[in-house]
């Protein structure tokens, strides 16, 4: 990624929500769209696959280079990005970039990387010290996922995170997302990676929309697989891309189309940077939360070097009711393990 991350995500991997794409009886492209858009569109209304291939290798190759050309020139320096991460340190970061920003997870990363520099280094510790070691980058539950990805990966695989797809795909809390962004940025395959920085680009340069819907469709997976390059050193490059231009140009609040390589093409750009029409964007909470409580609960787990009485997890938040549905939710996340005479502590399996 990258995210941060998985954010995204995705949760303990970027989710891949199921959705109905529009297959049949597509309208004619707006006159503002881009040729992408219209490209597209119009080998889509056809029906016939091989149009349709060679339509979205056209409009793509239109977006390929000058995005490519662009990341080559911007794309940040992220430790994760250099060729001595290796496929470990993709996985990790891809892991902590889910709904993360990257500031947040550089020291993080930097920590755990340096603790566990293998996937067996990390299985051969218990997972409430993922957990600790996870700090306040939020979504917990990912901490447990990456130890558990970590042990399938010592077990099944000799410690070496695994080449295939489907493979990647097999390892707990490993989603679609995640397969198919350690696949593409370790070992450079081609793979349709989505997060949200890329499904916001492709929705302006392509559909012309501000924003695209709250939840991944399947029209947004065809998409994103026609315009994949079909060379796969440059179908990589071009994942990391596009998602580094939604991080830096194409961003949610302040989009900074001046600097973008495609501004030219953009169907949103073209058609006068119409305003959202689709259902309100969903905006994260967090202070009063269940997340709140969750927190500040491992906070008190995380700095403790013995079990800590029910007392000592009372004082941190005034509501009763609360807290104590918290705390139940952080046991049967796994999160927490509690012992008998009112102790908790973070879990040694």
């Amino acid at each position: 990624m990258t995210s941060t991350p998985a954010p995204a995500q995705p949760a303990g991997d970027a989710a891949v929500e199921p959705g109905n794409g529009r297959t049949a009886g597509t309208p004619a492209p707006r006159p503002a769209e881009s040729a992408a858009a219209s490209a597209l569109a119009a080998a889509s209304a056809t029906g016939i696959a091989t149009d349709a291939a060679d339509a979205a290798d056209r409009a793509g190759r239109r977006l390929h280079e000058p995005v490519n050309v662009w990341f080559d020139e911007h794309a940040r320096d992220l430790p994760w990005r250099r060729p001595e991460a290796g496929a470990w340190g993709v996985m990790v970061s891809e892991f902590m970039l889910q709904q993360t920003p990257v500031n947040r997870v550089l020291p993080v990363y930097e920590q755990w990387l340096a603790r566990w520099p293998r996937p067996a280094d990390l299985a051969a510790e218990p997972s409430g010290e993922a957990v600790r070691a996870w700090g306040r980058l939020g979504y917990p539950r990912r901490a447990l996922r990456l130890h558990a990805a970590a042990s399938a990966i010592k077990e099944r695989h000799g410690g070496d995170v695994p080449r295939e797809h489907a493979q990647l795909l097999a390892l707990p809390g490993v989603g679609e997302y995640t397969a198919a962004a350690v696949a593409s940025f370790a070992y450079g395959q081609r793979h349709a990676v989505l997060d949200t920085n890329v499904r916001r680009v492709f929705a302006r340069a392509v559909t012309g929309r501000q924003y695209p819907p709250n939840a991944t469709t399947a029209a947004e997976r065809k998409l994103a697989r026609a315009l994949l390059p079909e060379d796969e050193a440059t179908a990589a490059k071009w994942a990391a891309a596009t998602m580094e231009l939604g991080a830096l140009v194409c961003t949610a609040r302040s989009p900074e189309c001046v600097r973008c390589p495609i501004s030219a093409q953009c169907a949103w750009q073209l058609a006068g940077r119409p305003e959202h029409e689709g259902p309100p964007r969903r905006v994260q909470t967090y202070a009063g939360t269940d997340r709140q409580v969750r927190g500040k609960l491992l906070a008190v787990l995380r700095e403790a070097v013995a079990p800590v009485p029910q007392a000592r997890l009372d004082a941190v938040w005034h509501e009763p009711v609360q807290r104590a549905r918290a705390l139940d939710g952080l046991v049967a996340d796994g999160l927490v393990e509690p012992l008998p005479d009112g102790l908790y502590r973070l879990p040694l399996t």
